[in-house]
């Protein structure tokens, strides 16, 4: 097909297909003059997958290409796959203010209390002593880790129903990456929308006049 057909087939523009392969997201086509190409059904999968990962998962290019290459390392066994796609959608640095670090030792705690199996420099650990962090500020108040604990609930049942759904070990490859990386940017979408509509519905039923 050529580069018209895949834009159209895909949705992406035209000129953002032709970023998208200038950034190396999507391999070149096989040249068949020297201003023209021809792209296969490899190339429109790939293409979808970025749009994806871009529009509806929110990462960036250079997240976009972080999980790209773990996808293409097939050395990398699907566990640690899954944690690459993680950590490039989770951009959280440790700060050097003392009253964050401890809303780190804090949330690095309570983790160890779940029993979770989570490496120590997972950037999510960061994500969440943000939250504690701000928490406290706003307050001015020690808010304790009790306060995750609704979540962390919630969010174990959720991971469980998630991972349960993959294909199993003996699927091919590019089959379980698809399913990983596309559920893990998509349905992170979803569950914030999801929140956000509840919310939205629970504020209205209990501080809506009656009618």
């Amino acid at each position: 097909m050529r580069i018209s057909d895949l834009s159209r087939m895909s949705g992406v523009p035209i000129p953002t297909v032709k970023y998208y392969l200038r950034e190396g997201l999507v391999p070149a086509g096989e040249l068949t003059s020297p201003n023209q190409a021809r792209y296969s059904e490899e190339h429109l999968q790939r293409l979808r997958l970025v749009r994806v990962l871009i529009e509806v998962g929110g990462l960036s290019i250079a997240a976009v290409k972080d999980v790209l290459a773990a996808v293409a390392d097939e050395s990398i066994a699907i566990p640690k796959l899954l944690q690459e796609v993680q950590y490039a959608m989770v951009s959280a640095q440790p700060r050097e203010d003392p009253t964050w670090q401890q809303a780190r030792d804090d949330v690095d705690a309570y983790l160890d209390g779940l029993g979770w199996q989570i490496a120590p420099d997972a950037p999510a650990r960061n994500r969440l002593a943000e939250v504690l962090h701000g928490l406290r500020t706003l307050s001015g108040e020690p808010v304790l880790t009790d306060c995750f604990e609704p979540y962390a609930k919630v969010a174990q049942e959720l991971a469980a129903g998630e991972i349960a759904s993959l294909p199993g070990p003996d699927a091919p490859r590019s089959e379980i990456v698809v399913q990983v990386t596309v559920g893990i940017a998509v349905f992170e979408s979803a569950l914030t929308a999801l929140r956000l509509l509840a919310e939205e519905d629970a504020t209205a039923r209990r501080y809506s006049p009656e009618g």
